[in-house]
Parts: structure tokens; sequence; C-alpha cells
């Protein structure tokens, strides 16, 4: 049981509690510093950024990944040759580092692409509605009925397998998934009294639905960008491992991997070993920062 007890210094009452006077203590609550409450989020950036650095610097201070070697093929890793060489005698550290420009590169503009494109589409569905929302879901059913890694592998085949051609194939497949979230924000979004405030003041529907609605919706799509991004990288190396993406001799994970997979057996591991592991760490990078943006819009 709590009594008010004698005033304070500046008229306030203060509370007694089982003969305990509690003092009031101004300022902020005490919060726990970036590192402590987003620990999956500041690992991530990490690693993004480390990548980042090496796309962007990597090529500048490591050897050409074309050049050869015959006589130093299949060497161990060393400090000459930080990840070994293949079976030409390439350095896999120098075909690693640009591959890392290659593949952040595709996986960071295949999440945008699909974004942009997938959110413009999502807003038009989700604030006319009608027969335009019913057109437009239908088809995006039809996409979604197949495994996005599956359509990715036959569009790929259907229209070639250059580098802008694999981007623009694994965008078609991840469109859908912010067509479908960016609906389910503007049918909620549509509703609040901004909108019809937006209306009165004689905006046209398309302005009122891209100028005021989707930036109000782009939230949780900028969380799905993040993970986006991290699948994309995969289904590139995956696709490239099947033969069907980038072709050897291109830089790129999915390329290494599967031309080092073989040596496994015959125990030149660190061939497939690294450009591998590259790219789960990469994947991994762009999941914690995902994961941590998404728990903070909940």
């Amino acid at each position: 049981m709590s009594v008010l007890g004698p005033t304070s210094p500046d008229g306030g009452a203060q509370e007694r509690v089982e003969g305990f006077i509690a003092p009031e203590i101004p300022g902020k609550a005490y919060q726990l510093p970036l590192w402590r409450r987003k620990p999956l989020l500041i690992i991530g950036l990490v690693i993004l950024g480390i990548y980042v650095l090496l796309a962007v610097a990597g090529p500048f201070f490591v050897d050409d990944p074309r050049v050869t070697d015959p006589a130093n093929f299949y060497q161990g890793p060393s400090s000459d040759n930080w990840f070994g060489t293949d079976k030409f005698g390439r350095d896999v550290f120098a075909r690693a580092v640009h591959a890392a420009r290659l593949d952040v590169t595709i996986g960071i503009v295949i999440a945008l692409s699909s974004m942009v494109i997938g959110s413009a589409i999502g807003v038009v569905s989700g604030y006319f509605g009608g027969w335009v929302d019913e057109v437009m879901m239908r088809l995006t059913d039809v996409v979604m009925a197949f495994p996005g890694f599956v359509l990715a592998l036959v569009l790929v085949a259907a229209i070639g397998n250059s580098v802008p051609n694999v981007v623009i194939a694994v965008s078609v497949a991840y469109i859908p998934y912010f067509i479908r979230l960016t609906r389910a924000q503007v049918l909620a979004e549509r509703e609040l009294e901004y909108v019809d405030g937006a209306k009165l003041a004689g905006n046209s529907p398309l302005r009122v639905a891209f100028r005021h609605v989707l930036p109000n919706s782009m939230g949780p799509s900028f969380v799905q960008a993040a993970l986006v991004a991290g699948w994309a990288i995969l289904t590139v190396a995956g696709l490239a491992f099947l033969g069907v993406g980038i072709r050897p001799p291109t830089a790129e994970w999915g390329v290494m991997v599967a031309e080092g997979a073989p040596d496994i057996i015959t125990g030149q591991w660190w061939t497939a070993l690294f450009p591998g592991g590259m790219i789960v760490l990469a994947a991994m990078a762009f999941q914690f920062i995902g994961d941590d943006m998404g728990a903070e819009t909940l």
C-alpha cells in the first residue's frame, strides 16, 4: 500500500512505499546501445559492409581472375594465395573478390527492381479494386503457382543466360511477392482519413494512389527487399551451378562452386568451399538485416 509523503522541494508530492520515499528522477529512461538491442542487424551490416568494400575496392588490389598459371594448379591456401588455386592455376581469392562485385550487385538490383515493379502493380490493384484487382491477382496467382527457382530456371533457358537475362528472369520470379504485400497494405491504407482528405483536395486517383497511399505502404516492402536480395544471390548461384545461368569463365560464386565441386572428391576442397562460404555469408547478412527490420516494423 502506498501513501503520499511530504511534498518535494518543487511542490510535487512524493510517493511513500512501505516507509521508503521514491524520489522523482528527471530525464529519459536508459536505453541499451544499438549493438545490444539489434545484434543481428549489426552483424548483417558488418558482413554486408565487408562485401561492399570487397566489391568496390577489391578488384584493384587482387590479380586478374582470368589469368592462368598451369605450373601452380591446385595449390592449397597459403600466404601467397589465401584461398588456394584451382585446376587452371587461377587465384581463387581473386576470383571470389571479383565475383563479390557481380553477385552482390545482382542481388541488390533484383531486389530493387522487383520491389519497384511489384509495388507499382500492387498499389494499382489494391487502390482501384474491382476488375483491375481481379485480373492482376489471378495473373499473380498463376506466376506464384511456380516455385521461384523453377520459374527463373525456365525463363533463363528461354531467353538466354547472359547477366541481364538472369537479372530479368529472377526479378520476374520475385515480383509477385511484392504485389501481394503492397496490395494488402494498400487495402488498409485506402480506408484511412488522409486518403479522403487527399481526394477532397482535388487530387486525381492516380496521384492519391502513388503520391499518398504508396509511400505509407512501403515499410514492409523494404523488409521484403532485404530478404529477396539474399534469396536472389542464392537463386543466381543455383542457376550457375546447374549450368543454366551465368557461364564460365565469368567469375561468379555459383560458377566457382560448380567448377570446384568435382575437386572435393580428389581432396582439393578449397576450390568449392570458399566461394560457397561467401554465398552463405552474403545470404545470411541480408537475412539478418531483413529479420531485424521486420521485427521493428511489427
